[in-house]
């Protein structure tokens, strides 16, 4: 069986994701991730049209697509085993390479009608502030070393007791220190923020810069690797998940899942919606507005469980 990549030649369509993949690192400041995914998909499309439609791809095609070609690329992704979430995120990166191609012709984009596939409503899911000790405690314990270990568990009791996303922590540079009441973090888009930060959250970061064996200094990661490099944020969710297995807990349990713990916590105790988007960094407010039915949901499951009417 012949490799699909091989079944449509080389086009000028390939040349447009190229630069749009610049366009969306440097313009728009989306981060590797997002542009990796986002260009990969646009990959995807221009060799999926190269079959559709039996012609070399290029930009006047792209501008001349009609809701039916957009149809079939999203049956062939679903075939191909795609979920409804995945599935509209693969839409949505669709609409914004068609949308770039428009421009680069300063046309304003004019897109088929399309409908992209319901996505599931499902409501983060916090851990309690026991588990969330216990799993950064435990990661802790089981690194292959003394200094590792408090590194692990710093990263860890940042996620949660400051609202950190993986990236964000992974960012920090050694300009950070020495600490102080709080710390200035860089999240989606170069947009920055304050955070503060608990004592037990500098003391678990304090601990980790007097054992770690590198220097951290100026614009080197705060977080570091075995060898003195940049963390990769792939050890992170592995001790995650090695903890979790070990203590029992849901596979919900995520590093990115301690943020939510994070919010929902704070919103339980009383924290208004403008600050808590604040704190997360969210662009919009409607972002922050899910932790509102997250604590919803648990009062919920208090009433069902306490009540005895429930």
């Amino acid at each position: 069986m012949s490799d699909p990549k091989l079944d449509v030649p080389d086009h000028p369509a390939r040349a447009l994701a190229a630069r749009w993949s610049g366009h969306l690192a440097h313009d728009r400041r989306r981060s590797p991730h997002t542009v990796r995914a986002y260009v990969a998909t646009a990959h995807r499309l221009i060799q999926f049209l190269g079959r559709h439609l039996g012609e070399e791809i290029g930009r006047f095609t792209l501008l001349n697509l009609h809701a039916v070609d957009l149809r079939a690329f999203l049956a062939d992704r679903r075939a191909e085993g795609l979920g409804a979430s995945s599935a509209a995120r693969e839409m949505s990166a669709v609409r914004a390479f068609l949308a770039y191609a428009a421009r680069e012709e300063g046309n304003e984009p004019q897109l088929p009608r399309t409908r992209a596939p319901k996505r599931p409503r499902t409501l983060p899911r916090p851990a309690s502030p026991e588990d969330a000790m216990a799993l950064a405690e435990d990661a802790g314990e089981a690194a292959p070393s003394d200094w590792i270990g408090a590194r692990d568990m710093a990263i860890l009791l940042l996620l949660y007791g400051a609202g950190l996303r993986v990236a964000e922590a992974m960012a920090l540079t050694a300009r950070v220190l020495p600490l102080g009441q709080a710390m200035r973090v860089t999240g989606k888009r170069g947009k920055t923020r304050i955070v503060p930060l608990v004592p037990a959250v500098r003391e678990a970061i304090g601990a980790y810069v007097a054992l770690c064996p590198y220097r951290l200094a100026g614009s080197a990661p705060l977080f570091v690797g075995a060898k003195g490099g940049a963390l990769n944020p792939d050890l992170v969710r592995r001790a995650v998940r090695g903890a979790r297995e070990r203590l029992g807990l849901p596979d919900s349990l995520t590093p990115h899942a301690l943020r939510h713990s994070f919010a929902t916590h704070l919103l339980a105790r009383g924290a208004d919606l403008r600050s808590l988007q604040e704190l997360l960094g969210h662009a919009s407010l409607s972002s922050t507005q899910i932790y509102t039915e997250v604590d919803a949901a648990r009062l919920l499951d208090v009433y069902r469980h306490a009540h005895p009417r429930a």
